[in-house]
C-alpha cells in the first residue's frame, strides 16, 4: 500500500514538474486596445423569464379578471407594456395576449463591462 502512495505523489511530482510558458509567449496575445469590445448597451433588452411553478395569464390587470392561459417555471416571453405591476404579454407558443403578475416573473439583466 505504501509503494501505491509513493507512485502517485512521484506522478504528482511529474505533472508539477512541467515548463512554465515564457513572458514572451504571453506578450504575443493582443493587447486591450486593439480588441475592441462591442457595447452591451446597445444589445436588445433579454426576455422576462417566470420563476414560480406557473403564472396565469389574466384578461385584465387583477388577479380577480379571467384567467385566459398559463405560463410554466422557466418560459420566456417579451412584454409589450406594464401597469403598475402587472405586464400585458403576448404568448408566442400559443398566441395567447394578456396580464401577468410582475411579482412572479423576472427579466435577465446584462453586465455590461465596459
Amino acid at each position: 500500500m505504501r509503494s501505491t502512495r509513493i507512485a502517485v505523489s512521484a506522478a504528482m511530482l511529474g505533472v508539477l514538474g512541467l515548463p512554465m510558458l515564457s513572458a514572451t509567449t504571453a506578450s504575443a496575445a493582443p493587447s486591450a486596445s486593439t480588441v475592441r469590445a462591442s457595447s452591451c448597451s446597445s444589445l436588445p433588452p433579454l426576455p422576462y423569464e417566470v420563476h414560480t411553478k406557473a403564472v396565469n395569464i389574466r384578461s385584465k390587470a387583477t388577479t380577480k379578471s379571467t384567467a385566459v392561459g398559463v405560463l410554466y417555471k422557466s418560459h420566456r416571453f417579451s412584454v409589450a407594456k406594464k401597469s403598475g405591476t402587472w405586464l400585458y404579454i403576448t404568448d408566442k407558443t400559443t398566441g395567447v395576449k394578456g396580464w401577468v403578475s410582475g411579482t412572479y416573473v423576472y427579466r435577465d439583466v446584462r453586465m455590461c463591462l465596459d
